[in-house]
């Protein structure tokens, strides 16, 4: 959906540039599905002007031309008919008066399907952008279980958005460069849409880090000349072995994506020079066995780098890209990646899903490939039904979409494919739930190693299990498969919860008996009208809430019997002035600053994990002991920690910023980390930044880093985010400096 703007009529440029968009788009459908019936499309785009007459998009165009875009953009990659038409409907439901139930009247019952799994869920309140964007993205992927036609519509309407993002107000492009980046961009990877992929990396790059994309380009475009020289000549050179060979075949190169380079730079910490891929020879053949011939002919022309070569074609990726790669070094010690596939492989690289998409009429529309792209699809609507936190799905579909790396073995060599980084219970889990509960060690390669060790490609993974044994909370800090970890937070919370309504049962009877009130006189209505008190719907989740320490169980007598809990003596006085010396003991400073809502007698402190500042979003854990932990949202423990949902609490900054004693603005102390060319006079122009910005420098250690890297630590002052982001924007802006952290302890 984009940005609309009622307007009274429509010009005749306006009607002369849509009629021949659309003329192109048949076009298009006919030289790609010359056996597709165009009168679907041609109904959908006369309803959809008709109801779309009258509004704009923030560029100003008729807000028409968007599916028509739409539309283009799956003709292109060769969908049928029906989809092309919901194309042009995708946004009828959502933004004009039209129902589903018309638009299934009229275009049938798939297309009706298909434009209510693209439709934005609007009419719901929620209580945050989290909450709304995760039930949006749930609702797309139980629609795409049943037709994967919804999340390729999805997939070009934010391709088009992307496109024209530049009309929209800067928050509203970062946020949605983002979203692009955290969900759209991983989604057409696993479906193997590179080339959609890597455009709307690319065009959100531009927009989520404006600073390193304007360096990333500057330094392609500096070696842009040099580098398309140079694969020209590899070209020719390539062309000529070939044709003495006898290997029919084509060549393609290019200079690696702006997004890509900037992903290694940052895995790495390197320089663009030595990005070892950053030039790329592709070479499509008509057949497997030529691939390899190639494979061959490449590596008697120039000498491989070791430890860079890949066979994708003999153990294809989980998204089913086929290809071989290499890296080879050239005259001048120039590096540059080969790619070898067949033109099968090289459609299924570039489109997925999209290429092999065939619907018969009244048959299976699925092959059983498309079905292996679609089974982690399953997988995730399955363990959505144990999430009822929309973060948490969020935050495991996010883990499930990035690239699965590692290859793994049984002892009886079944394949076992793992996140990047995966550690022996996360195989215990992809065997089965029980192996993995029940884990006590694991031999990898015939060797014993502890359960936190991260698995390689090619090692061979034997568990050992012990009936009776159960998984640790441990294992979350090392666990990287989405199902590994659900599978450790779902029995961690259901054995939590029950211990947890233990204690709570006994601190309220201990209150009890300290007050002289019996509980024998409440019936279950009066601990359900305390619960309701609390937003709780049972009394289950009232004692767990007093055994998780996030209500006491004085305040809920007092809630049972007003006034028991008030002696003459006025002990509650004394909570006030205690609570105040435990925080100038125990909490930080910066804690005044945080409240929660609807319980003041809460102690309140912010982690020292993360450290949060004002400004960042902020969510609460209650400890047992200590009052309330606030983490950063995106604190790398809030995942580990907040499995337990009885154990979260709301927390927001306090309205009015705190002050001093001298009335200055309190600040915050932030570990940075500037990973720099190791230069003279490097330092000296990183903290001129920081004292021109006005913020003061309680600390900085310096060291080597690798090659000719310098590691610079800073700890400083900042008031809130926008001065913190302000700052390491300038920082970021310096020559030589390759990338700015802000240190979180995990």
């Amino acid at each position: 959906m984009a940005t609309l703007r009622p307007v009274t009529a429509q010009p005749a440029a306006a009607s002369t540039l849509l009629e021949e968009k659309f003329q192109t788009l048949l076009a298009t459908v006919r030289v790609n599905r010359p056996q597709d019936d165009l009168s679907i499309i041609q109904k959908a785009y006369e309803f959809s002007l008709q109801h779309h007459a009258g509004q704009q998009r923030a560029s100003g165009e008729p807000y028409v031309l968007h599916p028509l875009e739409v539309a283009q953009v799956l003709a292109e990659i060769k969908l049928d008919s029906t989809a092309i038409a919901a194309g042009l409907l995708h946004d009828a439901v959502e933004d004009t008066p039209v129902t589903s139930q018309e638009i299934a009247t009229l275009f049938g019952e798939q297309v009706a399907h298909i434009v209510n799994g693209v439709t934005k869920i609007d009419k719901i309140q929620f209580a945050n952008r989290e909450d709304r964007q995760a039930e949006n993205v749930r609702k797309m992927l139980l629609a795409m279980v049943t037709d994967v036609r919804v999340v390729l519509i999805k997939l070009a309407d934010r391709l088009h958005n992307m496109r024209t993002l530049q009309h929209l107000a800067a928050d509203r492009q970062e946020a949605i460069a983002r979203e692009t980046l955290d969900i759209y961009a991983p989604l057409a990877h696993r479906l193997g849409m590179g080339k959609v992929r890597g455009e709307l990396e690319d065009l959100a790059f531009r927009y989520v880090d404006p600073i390193a994309y304007e360096q990333v380009r500057a330094a392609v475009e500096a070696r842009r000349e040099a580098g398309e020289e140079f694969l020209r000549r590899i070209d020719a050179t390539l062309h000529e072995k070939l044709t003495e060979h006898g290997i029919a075949g084509r060549i393609e190169w290019r200079i690696k994506r702006l997004y890509s380079i900037y992903q290694k730079l940052q895995d790495q910490r390197i320089t663009v020079d030595q990005v070892y891929d950053l030039l790329a020879v592709r070479v499509i053949t008509t057949s497997v066995q030529d691939c390899y011939a190639v494979f061959g002919l490449i590596h008697s022309l120039w000498p491989p780098v070791p430890g860079r070569i890949k066979d994708f074609i003999a153990m294809p990726r989980p998204n089913l890209y086929q290809s071989l790669h290499t890296t080879v070094m050239a005259d001048g010690g120039h590096q540059f990646e080969v790619q070898i596939r067949t033109e099968e492989m090289h459609r299924t690289a570039e489109e997925g899903i999209a290429a092999h998409w065939k619907y018969k009429a009244g048959g299976s529309p699925v092959s059983a490939k498309d079905e292996q792209r679609l089974a982690w699809v399953r997988q995730i609507v399955e363990w959505q039904r144990e999430m009822t936190d929309p973060n948490e799905f969020l935050s495991t579909l996010k883990i499930d979409l990035y690239p699965e790396e590692v290859y793994t073995f049984t002892p009886k060599g079944k394949v076992v494919v793992l996140p990047k980084d995966a550690s022996p219970v996360d195989f215990a889990y992809a065997i089965h739930t029980e192996v993995g509960n029940t884990c006590t060690g694991a031999k990898v390669n015939g060797r014993m190693v502890p359960l936190k060790t991260r698995l390689r490609n090619g090692d061979i993974v034997e568990i050992n299990t012990q009936n009776g044994h159960t998984p640790s909370r441990d294992w979350l800090n090392f666990a990287k498969s989405s199902r590994a970890r659900n599978k450790i937070k779902h029995w961690l919370n259901e054995h939590q919860r029950e211990r947890a309504i233990e204690i709570g049962r006994k601190l309220l009877d201990r209150e009890a008996r300290k007050y002289k009130v019996s509980l024998s006189k409440f019936n279950e209505a009066d601990y359900l009208r305390a619960a309701a008190e609390y937003g709780l719907g049972t009394v289950h989740d009232l004692l767990a809430a007093i055994g998780f320490g996030k209500y006491s169980a004085r305040q809920t007598l007092n809630k049972l019997a007003p006034g028991a809990t008030t002696p003459a003596g006025g002990a509650e006085a004394a909570t006030s002035p205690m609570s105040d010396a435990v925080k100038r003991v125990y909490f930080s400073k910066g804690s005044e600053s945080l409240t929660v809502e609807g319980h003041d007698e809460l102690l309140v402190y912010r982690a020292r994990c993360c450290n949060p500042i004002r400004g960042e979003e902020i969510i609460g854990y209650v400890t047992r002991g200590k009052g309330v932990a606030v983490h950063a949202r995106n604190c790398p423990n809030v995942q580990n920690l907040l499995y337990e949902a009885d154990r979260r609490i709301s927390v927001e900054w306090a309205r009015m910023p705190e002050t001093d004693g001298q009335g200055h603005r309190a600040t915050y102390p932030v570990n940075l980390t500037v990973f720099c060319d190791d230069r003279a006079g490097m330092l000296k122009e990183l903290t001129a930044v920081i004292s021109d910005d006005g913020t003061n420098i309680r600390g900085v250690d310096t060291k080597a880093g690798t090659g000719a890297e310098a590691v610079v630590e800073f700890i400083v002052d900042a008031y809130d985010v926008r001065h913190l982001t302000r700052l390491v924007s300038g920082l970021r802006r310096l020559p030589g400096v390759r990338d700015v952290q802000r240190q979180q302890k995990l």
